[in-house]
């Protein structure tokens, strides 16, 4: 059975029911499944070697998910050629396509879960009630170990962005 977590996450102070484990630095990645398109899927050993910033954001169309991703897009440009930005929600990926092109966003990769949900499960960050996933951010090494894990309590809120891109920066 999979584990459900309650009473660690809000939305507008509603609770909501996290699916999945609460993951910690030094755990090892859990592998996934994500859309690149409708047709084309990557997982976790396509970004082998590469160190990740896992950027976890509900929905592209809101106002913080818009921010989100545009700060992240902004930070990938200095990173180094080592560093991959991945931008994950359930939106499908064509949704995600037409507001890349809208926003100007070329540097992050936009992932979608919205098929299989492989990724919000193994991550801890599938929202049961609304099908969506929790805003989070997971910086992970060259050796697929988790080094950095922000889960938001208010889904409403920002990720501590400085942070994320320090611990990036730590394993650069």
């Amino acid at each position: 059975m999979t584990q459900e977590r309650n009473g660690v996450a809000t939305l507008k102070g509603n609770p909501i029911t996290l699916v999945g484990p609460e993951l910690k630095a030094g755990d090892q990645a859990p592998d996934f499944t994500l859309n690149k398109s409708l047709v084309e899927t990557v997982s976790l050993k396509d970004y082998s070697g590469k160190i990740k910033l896992i950027s976890v954001v509900p929905s592209i169309d809101t106002g913080v998910c818009d921010a989100q991703t545009r700060r992240f897009n902004e930070a990938a440009g200095s990173l180094g050629d080592n560093v991959v930005v991945l931008t994950v929600s359930v939106d499908l990926p064509f949704a995600q396509a037409r507001w890349c092109g809208a926003a100007g966003v070329d540097k992050v990769v936009m992932l979608s879960d919205y098929k299989t949900h492989s990724f919000g499960e193994s991550y801890g960050v599938y929202i049961k009630e609304l099908g969506l996933d929790q805003r989070s951010i997971f910086v992970v090494d060259a050796d697929d170990k988790i080094q950095y894990v922000e889960y938001l309590p208010e889904m409403t809120e920002h990720p501590n962005y400085e942070q994320a891109i320090n611990a990036v920066k730590a394993l650069v």
